[in-house]
């Protein structure tokens, strides 16, 4: 009989609200998923998620065990708990890592050091050679690790993989993509972690735009640079508020990634989000345009219950939604949902799989499942989607150094230079 994976997530921000637990929280309901760990630095988002009325109502009885405790002071930090929740963890189930950027190569090495299977947000780390030893690694001991791009999973982009696959486009030339973040970001956590010596906005969200030009047509990156203007948070810390990033392929093609935090709190959109593609064929042109945020649904409110309170809203319905269903209360729908039920049910499976057969066996079946994944290229994992890795690390080198180009080179050892 098949057993549920448990889940423990590192992190009570905003991507755990917004996306992740209700996304463990139906495949829980469902039986994929078991008993649901949340730990964070200190427990005021553990009890926002806790008292959070719409989670209560989708998913009524469900709740998951807080770490810290909810009776601790609301001021004090713990640091390091998640390594002991890790420790308390029965070995081989799931461990999703939603922490800031730079924090998530060591917490995804403490899981693989646990024998726990992986979930990361993205960017999975922030250079290739991390990239790199989180693969070997988790190759090794049999461990699954999924980075979180779901726009791989969106239908737009499948669709866009496919015919661009068969030559319905011809070859990719010239594009642009472009990601603003709400303006109200910057009154949020971000302010605490979104320093310029940390991260930038082309690295926070531009890289799901250079991942989708990758997954749609295979052309790897050669060059990148990246321009960033700063600007002061709320609390004084200073952080990159908007980027340009260009990035040159192998081919010769070339895109333009806009990003930023500051899209307007009374805009129509939660965010700004948008790419095209140009592609040259013989005699003709190709083209592929994702229109993100508006897709066809506006709502106009009584009052004002978008994102930051607004009225008037383009509505998207296939990222993430909470919808009525068959079931008891909401069921999570959309692109969204599918790409981390996609990387917990693989867990689920290849556990299940391998849980009665002798270790040798057993062993052969997770590589084995491991392996198949990294060659379909629907989940991002650290062998489909080490472009992103080395993308990101050439970025950061840019942006430090006023918009340096940077060079990629595939070799033995890709690296940036």
């Amino acid at each position: 009989m098949s057993r549920p994976i448990d889940v423990t997530i590192i992190g009570g921000g905003m991507i755990t609200n917004d996306l992740i637990l209700p996304s463990i929280y139906h495949l829980q309901r469902t039986g994929i998923a078991g008993n649901i760990n949340i730990c964070a630095l200190n427990n005021p988002p553990l009890k926002a998620l806790m008292d959070n009325k719409e989670f209560r109502e989708a998913f009524p009885g469900q709740v998951f065990i807080p770490y810290p405790s909810l009776s601790e002071p609301e001021d004090k930090n713990f640091p390091e708990l998640y390594k002991d929740v890790l420790k308390n963890m029965k070995p081989r189930q799931a461990v999703v890592v939603a922490m800031p950027d730079q924090l998530h190569y060591q917490v995804v090495m403490d899981a693989l050091k646990n024998n726990q299977n992986v979930l990361c947000v993205k960017p999975l780390v922030l250079n290739y050679d991390q990239s790199e030893e989180i693969r070997e690694i988790a190759h090794k001991k049999g461990l699954f690790v999924g980075v979180e791009y779901h726009k791989r999973f969106d239908k737009r982009s499948l669709m866009a993989r496919s015919q661009y696959s068969q030559g319905h486009f011809g070859e990719f030339v010239m594009g642009e993509a472009k990601m603003i973040e709400p303006y109200l970001y910057r009154f949020s956590n971000f302010q605490n972690w979104f320093t310029a010596d940390k991260t930038d906005p082309f690295t926070y969200v531009g890289c799901h735009y250079v991942d989708i030009v990758y997954y749609i047509t295979g052309l790897r990156p050669a060059e990148v640079s990246v321009i960033g203007i700063k600007g002061k948070f709320p609390n004084g810390n200073t952080g990159y508020l908007w980027s340009h990033g260009r990035v040159l392929y192998e081919n010769g093609a070339i895109l333009s990634v806009i990003d930023g935090l500051g899209y307007p709190d009374e805009g129509a959109g939660s965010n700004e989000q948008c790419l095209t593609m140009f592609c040259e064929g013989k005699g003709k042109t190709g083209m592929i345009k994702h229109n993100d945020q508006s897709r066809g649904v506006t709502h106009s409110y009584l009052e004002g219950i978008g994102v930051a309170g607004s009225h008037f809203n383009f509505i998207n319905p296939d990222f993430y939604q909470l919808l009525p269903w068959e079931g008891e209360g909401y069921k999570p729908s959309g692109y969204g949902y599918d790409s981390i039920a996609a990387t917990i049910n693989t867990i689920y499976r290849m556990e299940n799989n391998a849980a009665s057969l002798p270790e040798d066996r057993a062993m052969e079946v997770r590589r084995r499942t491991i392996e198949e994944t990294d060659k379909k290229g629907i989940i991002a994992t650290p062998a489909n989607s080490f472009i992103n890795e080395l993308v990101v690390e050439a970025a950061r080198k840019s942006i430090l150094n006023n918009g340096v180009s940077v060079r990629i080179v595939y070799d033995d050892h890709p690296h940036i230079e």
